[in-house]
């Protein structure tokens, strides 16, 4: 009778999201100027179609993982930090996982707090931890770009967000050690090795494709039910103008209270239109003597903090609400930002008064 509710459940979001969908892909239609039917196919259907592909992959590596006892195996790797910082081996693979997919180590992670194998905080916590991972993922394409147009202004810009990388992880740790061991102690615990070693034994016994059938089609029919509108609403806000609009402002007052107005091309076209060009014009202004290379690096990193959060908004809160619930998505989605820019404004202010 539960499984029955749940389809029907599932078919409720599915139609209601998609509902949402129509609604506001007609009302962008209407009052919208950079919504026409010519750019819809490029602009949204194709995105949006090569992102569900993905989520699919990820949902499926994800449950692969999972059911064949690759758990802990994964979680092997990382075991000694994720042991200290009481988080224990499934969350320890979700963080391997990460270096590959972080669609599929988002999978995992609420696969393991559904079964109830690891708590809120816990989830919340290495999400925020598998930032470090999610750093390495595009770093060769846009190290070997970077560089060579700002050279040892480039070089100090990665070493910064490397090392903003590093203490929010860190700090996170540490913050696991001290504050969550309480809740994986007991006979109760959710990273209880015993239990989890029956469990893992237990998943390899049940086919891949059986359990593939049993859980697959109902999580990616949630994940579509929310990934669809959300991606459609940020699309159309996008095409409004409203995001340029935050950005614009957000800048504006960064380059007028922290670095000369001449820098103001290299915070605006780092990161809002096309990173290369920032990195480009940062580049020209510094070899022209403009700007210093450490008004530079610090321009640099202010488009890093302003546009990186906006632009995670526009592009992975449709992966996170459509993964995780609406609530919990957006939450964790805004409070990892949150953590990372503190994190990059903390380097940066030591770089200005040490450097």
């Amino acid at each position: 009778m539960s499984k029955v509710r749940k389809k029907q459940n599932n078919g409720l979001a599915l139609f209601i999201g998609l509902l949402i969908t129509g609604i506001v892909l007609a009302a962008g239609l209407a009052w919208v100027d950079g919504v026409t039917g010519a750019k819809l196919p490029k602009r949204l259907f194709w995105p949006l179609s090569r992102m569900l592909v993905f989520v699919c992959i990820g949902l499926v590596v994800a449950q692969a993982i999972d059911d064949t006892g690759w758990t802990r195996k994964l979680g092997f790797i990382a075991a000694p930090i994720f042991r200290f910082a009481n988080l224990g081996h499934r969350c320890s693979a979700a963080f391997t996982a990460a270096f590959f997919s972080g669609v599929s180590s988002n999978a995992m992670l609420l696969e393991f707090y559904k079964e109830k194998q690891i708590t809120r905080r816990q989830l919340f916590l290495t999400n925020f931890i598998n930032q470090f991972p999610a750093y390495f993922m595009h770093l060769p394409t846009t190290f070997f770009i970077v560089v060579p147009l700002t050279r040892t202004a480039g070089l100090l810009y990665f070493l910064l967000t490397f090392l903003a990388t590093c203490v929010r992880t860190f700090l996170f740790v540490l913050f696991g050690h001290f504050f969550m061991g309480v809740q994986n102690s007991g006979p109760n615990a959710g990273d209880d090795i015993q239990a989890g070693e029956a469990q893992d034994i237990s998943k390899k016994k049940k086919p891949l494709m059986q359990s593939l059938k049993e859980k697959f089609p109902a999580r990616f029919s949630r994940v579509v039910s929310f990934v669809i509108p959300v991606y459609t609403i940020v699309y159309v806000l996008t095409a409004a103008g409203a995001f340029d609009a935050i950005e614009t402002f957000m800048t504006r007052f960064a380059v007028q209270t922290f670095v000369p107005a001449q820098a103001l091309s290299v915070v605006v076209l780092s990161f809002v239109s096309e990173f290369t060009a920032g990195f480009a014009a940062a580049g020209a202004l510094m070899d022209a003597g403009t700007i210093t290379m450490k008004q530079t690096v610090i321009a640099l990193l202010l488009g890093n903090i302003i546009a990186f959060p906006i632009r995670a908004i526009r592009h992975q809160l449709p992966r996170y609400m459509g993964i995780f619930s609406p609530g919990m998505g957006l939450s964790m989605l805004l409070m990892g930002q949150g953590f990372r820019m503190a994190s990059i404004v903390f380097v940066g202010l030591v770089y200005w008064f040490v450097g």
